[in-house]
């Protein structure tokens, strides 16, 4: 007797299945988080209990080893239900992919870090978009390590994660100001978690301030030091992976608003105006998706200054484009929409967060400017 095969669902399919059962849950809890400014906790912990945090973990250290497009299509799916889970989801996600990007293309010693998130399901938070290129905190030499002091501001996911990626300011006598970036466990009773975030949106993605005082870190736990305010390859690297990901959760958000305002549309007797207004939503939705692929198309294994140039345009655009998105298909529900429960309320605020993530609009521009004529960029203000 010939037994059936029986097919094993790939790894990259699994995730999506275990993720569809939570977002019901997600949906549900969303209007209550923000009305009261609370973290997504039972959110995350339904993620961590789906071992959903490892999927950026590379499959030989015992993760899912999603790629770049796998992740962002995950957040995206997040975000109608909870753009706040989403949103902190994307941090975590940024964070771990950048670690293992590290380990695979610099040999970076966070081998053992990325196979405990994988097995005990750890959520990461990081400082590194709040930080950028001057970082903040001081680093004082021990005999061991460092002694670290720090205030990191706007720490996504900060409540209920286990490990915070960040980094401090090191006097060097030989190389000058030197930026040293670590992992700490997040028990540690030299971190505290400063209740701080009450946001227009987003409220509920738990951003608040990390206090660190009197941290001791051995020298084997910093990942990567450079020279403090130059662009060093590590933020090449950052904008490669998190620009994606964190523009996929507000083209989610678009997406999620359209979807609200064409079923509106349809309720009620069409005219000419309305045609136009759908239009104006499409064409600013198609824009936000084609300026997120571009992102996606832009990430490759050699980060630089051109694909850092290139990816910040499209942040720059994807952002735009999102929030006219919103606001078009506000404009068309009508009044109504401006009223709490109604959920094109909460994404009009929430979409608005797309503004404030590094680079800027303007040191985007200058940055875009200087690479196109042949000028350095270590001196370009960014902070």
């Amino acid at each position: 007797m010939v037994r059936p095969v029986k097919r094993r669902r790939s790894r990259a399919a699994d995730p999506i299945e275990r993720l569809t059962q939570l977002l019901p849950a997600f949906a549900a809890r969303a209007a209550d988080h923000d009305v009261s400014d609370t973290f997504i906790a039972r959110n995350y912990q339904e993620l961590k209990d789906a071992r959903l945090m490892a999927l950026a973990v590379p499959a030989e250290l015992g993760g899912d080893a999603l790629d770049a497009r796998a992740l962002a299509d995950i957040l995206k799916r997040i975000a109608p239900a909870c753009a706040s889970t989403a949103l902190a989801f994307s941090m975590h996600n940024q964070a771990v992919a950048s670690l293992a990007w590290h380990w695979r293309h610099q040999k970076a010693p966070v081998a053992s870090v990325l196979r405990r998130i994988a097995r005990d399901q750890l959520a990461v938070a990081t400082s590194n978009g709040s930080d950028w290129l001057n970082s903040s905190g001081v680093a004082t030499r021990t005999k061991t390590g460092f002694r670290i002091d720090a205030m990191k501001r706007i720490v996504s996911g900060a409540p209920s994660s286990d490990l915070l990626t960040t980094s401090a300011i090191y006097d060097d006598a030989m190389a000058g100001a030197t930026i040293l970036h670590f992992v700490a466990q997040m028990d540690s009773p030299k971190i505290t978690v400063q209740h701080s975030w009450h946001a227009m949106g987003m409220r509920g993605t738990g951003s608040h301030h990390v206090r660190i005082h009197g941290l001791l870190i051995s020298d084997r736990v910093v990942v990567v030091r450079r020279p403090r305010g130059a662009w060093h390859p590590l933020y090449h690297a950052a904008v490669m992976i998190a620009m994606p990901l964190i523009f996929s959760v507000y083209l989610g958000i678009a997406e999620a608003a359209r979807d609200a305002a064409v079923a509106a549309a349809k309720a009620r007797p069409s005219t000419p105006s309305t045609f136009e207004q759908v239009g104006t939503i499409e064409g600013h939705l198609n824009t936000a998706r084609i300026a997120v692929e571009d992102m996606l198309d832009a990430a490759t294994a050699d980060p630089d200054a051109l694909s850092t140039k290139r990816i910040l345009m499209d942040r720059t655009l994807a952002g735009e484009a999102a929030i006219a998105a919103v606001e078009a298909a506000f404009e068309l529900v009508g009044g109504v929409a401006f009223i709490r429960p109604h959920p094109l309320e909460r994404m009009f605020r929430d979409v608005q967060a797309a503004r404030f993530h590094p680079l800027g609009l303007m040191p985007q521009k200058i940055l875009a400017g200087r690479i196109a004529l042949g000028f350095g960029i270590d001196d370009l203000v960014t902070d």
